[in-house]
């Protein structure tokens, strides 16, 4: 629609396309909630107050709200493909998120990378790229392609690619690494998202300097405050496995308002399915305490402005209708979605209409092993009797590991797994370039007394991990994640008890969300029968391999002490 008629709908003299009546809109702009039509024309809003319209829509005191931006996502972490992803969280006032592909980016380059572009293409939602700054994560680690400056550059010139995603290579941005100066360069003025757990004193401000300006690893309210007394903007994340709100929420207050915002990181479709996407966010910090406007914003308004999608984030003229109507404010609950004036979602019904316009997108495949046998699982004891190993301690609800140390008896010259102890043994096997690499290791935590489960989803690198309580199970394990190109299993004497394949790069999967979600509940059960106790055991095992959050962590090269970012032996000499 032409500027001309856009103008002449704003001033009354034509009626709009349509009109929202009778709605409370939600002004994140004011911080205020009042009355008055919303008229919408050539997708955008042309007018707040009175309108007439081709279309009206009695909205009945309903509240008319921006549609909720997720500043910092990783879809493949959903297991859904783009456009299933898009349509779930469609339904639940989701009108765009910023994604870092890294996840299939660390799989298959820049070929993931357009992949995951392409694949946005005619959703009910805006895909916008951050491009992956740190593919492989970290030296530690064995992935299927490496970015560089001269790899990134030619992707920021699309439209849709915002900026550089996080930098968590923050050791080599501290001590000036010129591959990672690099990188921050050719980024320019765009947005520079980082990643810096920890980080504090004169190493935090040479992150600062570097030019990044956000950090979504705060986890206390002390380490926050220090990173927005510098400048950056703080990505508050609830997501699946990491849960931050309640301990950053006490430092939003008014003069702060505008420095955070909401985010998921990772979020799995069972819980996009049974809780919601930035819906449940919001509703969680109101129960915390929080003002529902100074909540909305945080998912709306404040991550537009950061990343310079000016179109979106408010009910305003000039802007996008992008819209979540909610029947509830506290609540939350998401009635009709509107996305650039089209309705695409009601009463948690996805319209998916531009599905005829989308053309598939072809991947090779992205398991290439080498081949395997049982003995390639077992430890050898370095002397007979008691040996002193590393052992990796999972947390709950925490993408970071302790470390120990414990006492592991040597049987016949190997040493073995111990689940009376709860010390299952745990591998990672390198599923991009048949190198043979295979890291091996202990972990405690996962509560399991009989048998193995894997996954090709292992961030950021994406090998092959699998923890178990025997090495037949374990070797099962592997052999059938290779047979089903990549996706998770639960395995007991031998037998696979469920599987979920992920046929996308070994990351994502081509069934519905409820398709997904039913084969995951299928998995899960199947891997409590092992008496596991976390509550997300795959997702726990996902994280075990990310040698850029402390404190112990595996990689296909071995252990890696995240505090000091060094590989270290499992057998303590």
């Amino acid at each position: 629609m032409d500027l001309k008629t856009q103008v002449d709908i704003a001033a009354g003299r034509r009626p709009a396309e349509l009109v929202l009546r009778n709605g409370r809109i939600v002004n994140v702009l004011s911080c205020e909630i009042h009355e008055g039509d919303v008229a919408i024309a050539g997708g955008r809003i042309v007018g707040i107050g009175s309108y007439d319209g081709d279309e009206v829509v009695d909205l009945g005191g309903q509240y008319i709200c921006p549609g909720f931006i997720d500043g910092h996502i990783h879809i493949e972490s959903s297991l859904l493909s783009v456009p299933e992803f898009a349509k779930l969280v469609a339904t639940r006032g989701t009108a765009a998120v910023v994604t870092d592909p890294h996840e299939i980016a660390n799989v298959l380059g820049t070929d993931g990378i357009r992949y995951m572009l392409a694949s946005s293409k005619h959703c009910p939602i805006y895909v916008y790229v951050m491009a992956s700054s740190c593919v492989p994560a970290s030296r530690f680690e064995s992935s299927g392609a490496d970015l560089t400056a001269i790899d990134i550059l030619p992707l920021l010139s699309d439209r849709w690619v915002l900026g550089l995603a996080e930098m968590m290579d923050y050791p080599g941005v501290v001590s000036g690494d010129a591959e990672c100066l690099d990188k921050l360069t050719v980024a320019g003025e765009r947005p520079i998202d980082g990643h810096a757990p920890l980080l504090s004193g004169r190493d935090l401000c040479a992150y600062v300097t570097a030019g990044i300006g956000s950090d979504h690893e705060c986890t206390s309210a002390d380490e926050a405050r220090e990173k927005l007394r510098l400048g950056m903007h703080i990505m508050i994340r609830e997501g699946g496995q990491a849960h931050d709100m309640a301990a950053l929420l006490p430092l939003v207050q008014p003069e702060t308002l505008d420095r955070f915002m909401f985010i998921t990181d990772d979020k799995d479709v069972e819980d996009l399915l049974a809780q919601g996407h930035m819906d449940h966010i919001v509703r969680r910090a109101v129960a915390l305490g929080m003002n529902p406007l100074h909540a909305i914003r945080l998912a709306t308004l404040n991550p537009a402005r950061y990343f310079g999608l000016r179109e979106l984030g408010a009910v305003a003229p000039g802007k996008l209708a992008c819209l979540a109507i909610l029947d509830d404010l506290e609540q939350c609950h998401v009635t009709r979605v509107y996305q650039a004036g089209r309705l695409v979602a009601e009463d948690g019904v996805a319209f998916d209409t531009q599905a005829e316009h989308r053309r598939p997108h072809i991947l090779r495949s992205s398991i290439n092993v080498q081949w395997l046998e049982p003995e390639d699982f077992v430890i050898q004891a370095l002397h007979a009797g008691v040996c002193r190993v590393n052992v990796i301690e999972v947390r709950e609800g925490r993408l970071d590991t302790g470390k120990a140390i414990e006492e592991v008896t040597a049987r016949d010259g190997y040493l073995t797994a111990d689940p009376q102890r709860d010390l299952c043994k745990i591998a990672v096997i390198e599923r991009h370039q048949a190198s043979g690499n295979i890291g091996l290791g202990f972990v405690r935590g996962f509560g399991l007394v009989d048998g193995a489960i894997a996954s090709s989803v292992c961030h950021d690198s994406h090998n092959l991990v699998v923890a178990g309580t025997n090495d037949r199970d374990i070797y099962a394990a592997v052999v059938h994640l290779v047979k089903i190109r990549g996706g998770f299993c639960a395995v007991r004497d031998g037998e696979v008890l469920a599987d979920v394949p992920l046929p996308i790069a070994g990351l994502m999967s081509d069934q519905s969300a409820e398709a997904l979600n039913a084969q995951l509940q299928a998995l899960h059960a199947a891997a409590h029968t092992l008496d596991g106790k976390l509550r997300r055991p795959f997702m726990a095992l996902s994280f075990l391999n990310l040698s850029v959050i402390g404190a112990l962590k595996i990689t296909d090269q071995g252990l890696v002490d995240v505090d000091e970012f060094a590989l270290v032996d499992l057998v303590v000499k």
